[in-house]
């Protein structure tokens, strides 16, 4: 029992060496040790005290000076964003996520398979979702987590896939305290400008505590029924309110994705607004 109890635990030390070497001088070893070097940079900012280019420009020094509080912490992720790669494989999302001619991250990425990968710190802010607006958040990149789906767009989620996902946010709901209503998609954040995740199974993310639904039973909303203000108050930025319609339908009706809204999107638009007050 003595030499099982050895053998498992030379094996396990033997794999973790092996996976440590592989990350250190597999396919992602050059963008790797940027990652390394640019989050080295990031801390050596955090460590300067006083804070680097943060004094007041417009007043004497003998009018400043730095004591450091001991109450602080590190960015909060209160949003989760969901899209869609539009890409045939996760192979070529993430050699578009390290090159840095575009630009663009995320923190997570889900293939078919199920498979994980995580791209940047959760504490950090990632590159995805461009301008948006959610409520009153204007920089939803600051206060989100993102994750990408390998999906084109046109082509149904594997259920390995949205299992890998349900793990991924149940943990992240838990770590983060995120509430169940800040699950969204990237449509949802940019109408007019992103149509992702298409198709996607929120129901079912809803059931698990991630985004809401609404109900099976639905009440006829009264006369005087105001969808514009129904749609800013869920979170839609509606400056343009057909993108906001459109947004909306891509999310919570999906076999219409017009810009009007039918007497029948009006009754799922009221049941959600009463959930969102």
């Amino acid at each position: 029992m003595i030499y099982h109890n050895k053998f498992h635990t030379n094996s396990f030390f033997a794999f973790l060496l092996l996976f440590i070497v592989s990350c250190s001088t597999g396919k992602y070893a050059a963008t790797n040790k940027i990652y390394k070097t640019q989050a080295k940079e990031y801390s050596e900012i955090l460590k300067s005290m006083p804070p680097v280019n943060q004094t007041i420009t417009t007043l004497p020094p003998d009018q400043q000076m730095w004591i450091g509080s001991v109450n602080f912490g590190i960015r909060k992720p209160n949003y989760v964003i969901l899209h869609h790669t539009a890409q045939t494989s996760s192979d070529l999302t993430i050699k578009v996520f390290t090159r840095k001619k575009e630009g663009v991250s995320s923190h997570y990425l889900i293939g078919r398979d199920g498979k994980v990968v995580q791209l940047v710190n959760d504490y950090l802010r990632a590159n995805h979702a461009g301008v948006s607006k959610w409520g009153n958040e204007t920089d939803l990149n600051s206060s989100s987590i993102g994750i990408e789906l390998d999906n084109t767009g046109s082509e149904p989620f594997s259920d390995s896939q949205i299992n890998a996902l349900i793990s991924l946010l149940t943990d992240l709901k838990k770590r983060y305290n995120i509430p169940t209503a800040n699950f969204i998609g990237h449509a949802d954040v940019a109408p007019g400008r992103k149509n992702d995740p298409k198709n996607f199974p929120w129901k079912k993310l809803s059931e698990k505590g991630f985004g809401l639904w609404y109900d099976s039973v639905l009440k006829m909303p009264p006369i005087d029924f105001d969808a514009g203000s129904a749609l800013r108050i869920i979170g839609y930025d509606v400056k343009n309110l057909k993108a906001a319609i459109e947004a909306f339908k891509i999310h919570f009706v999906q076999s219409d994705v017009s810009q009007e809204l039918t007497p029948a999107d009006k009754l799922i638009l009221y049941n959600l607004y009463k959930k969102y007050m």
